[in-house]
């Protein structure tokens, strides 16, 4: 496994982190999300990424109960704050600094743990004072229960102005979690010079395009029966928007590039994503341990200039999103 500077901070964190968007809680039984959990950690990966929100809590219980017994100081746990939990009320979302300082409680309760290595605010919230957030996210570094600050999802003006803000209160604010992939590049042009000019690094989420770039979607053809595109609970809406015929059709075309390279699809979607030098790590997940041991694989690939002009070239501009606009929080909520 190789290990990477989280921005401009001493933290090391696996080139591979292990999260639980899509599985645990919800998608995947339980002994089957602990299973994976052993299997990363046996495979190397010391980085793993939840949230609050996931499966409305679940998640960061079923990952706090994985880890048990291990080693504190030898795993990297990532959580956010900003969606709604529990039953929904007005305060129970956002970025305020009732629900930031309820929130974090509550998942290091779920997590047994009593810090986080990265608290991250998971996406921008356009109803509270960016310095109430910010004075919020503070409190928690200095009591202790986070080493350092991240974001999800945040466009370039917003991490400068969180940045700023986090420079004045003196915490170490490290790293941004955006989607990022061969299909969805929109954090190129704005986000990752902006990160690299304040020291922060990428934490990729969705590096396969939820499971589209391993090729098992065929143009054409009806869609796999238990595949993600299937499940209303495990991303049908956000796979859609690739399953269109002629961005199924240059993902197949790849597999040449792949089999010379020696790697499958998806190793070949998590190298690629890992050739950026801003990607501090990619977050992969699994409903089976062999998926993890796979992609780890990807850690140790380089993948030269000449392979990544060649999926340049078979993917085409056309399929690609690469609008900077495309990266934004939710608006307003009703009756604000």
């Amino acid at each position: 496994m190789e290990f990477r500077n989280l921005g401009a901070s001493g933290l090391k964190v696996s080139a591979i982190s292990y999260g639980n968007w899509l599985t645990h809680g919800s998608q995947v039984e339980e002994e089957a999300a602990l299973a994976c959990v052993r299997q990363a950690l046996d495979e190397g990966i010391t980085t793993f990424d939840t949230a609050d929100v996931y499966a409305n809590t679940r998640a960061e219980t079923v990952l706090g109960k994985a880890l048990q017994g291990e080693r504190r100081e030898s795993v990297e746990i990532f959580t956010k704050v900003y969606w709604p939990t529990g039953p929904g009320g007005p305060n129970d979302t956002g970025l305020s600094r009732k629900h930031v300082q309820e929130s974090i409680n509550g998942s290091l309760e779920r997590l047994g743990t009593d810090h986080v290595d990265l608290y991250q605010a998971h996406r921008f919230d356009y109803e509270t004072p960016l310095e109430e957030t910010m004075v919020a996210f503070a409190d928690i570094v200095h009591a202790g229960k986070a080493h350092y600050i991240g974001v999800s999802e945040w466009t370039a003006e917003e991490i400068r102005a969180g940045h700023a803000l986090a420079r004045e209160l003196r915490i170490p604010f490290v790293s941004n979690q955006p989607q990022y992939n061969m299909l969805w590049r929109v954090i190129e042009t704005e986000v990752v010079p902006t990160s690299q000019e304040l020291g922060l690094s990428q934490i990729v989420w969705s590096p396969i395009a939820q499971g589209v770039l391993t090729g098992k979607y065929k143009p054409g053809e009806g869609l796999p029966e238990g595949s993600r595109a299937t499940d209303e609970k495990g991303g049908a809406d956000m796979i859609s928007r690739y399953l269109r015929d002629e961005v199924l059709e240059r993902v197949q075309r790849l597999q040449p590039i792949a089999d010379e390279a020696g790697l499958s699809l998806a190793q070949l979607a998590v190298a690629w994503v890992l050739a950026n030098d801003n990607v501090a790590s990619a977050i992969i997940g699994a409903s089976r341990p062999e998926q993890v041991t796979e992609n780890v694989k990807a850690a140790d690939v380089a993948l030269d200039a000449d392979v990544l002009a060649k999926i340049d070239d078979v993917l085409g501009d056309d399929i690609v999103e690469r609008d900077p606009a495309q990266t934004k929080s939710p608006g307003k909520r009703p009756g604000s």
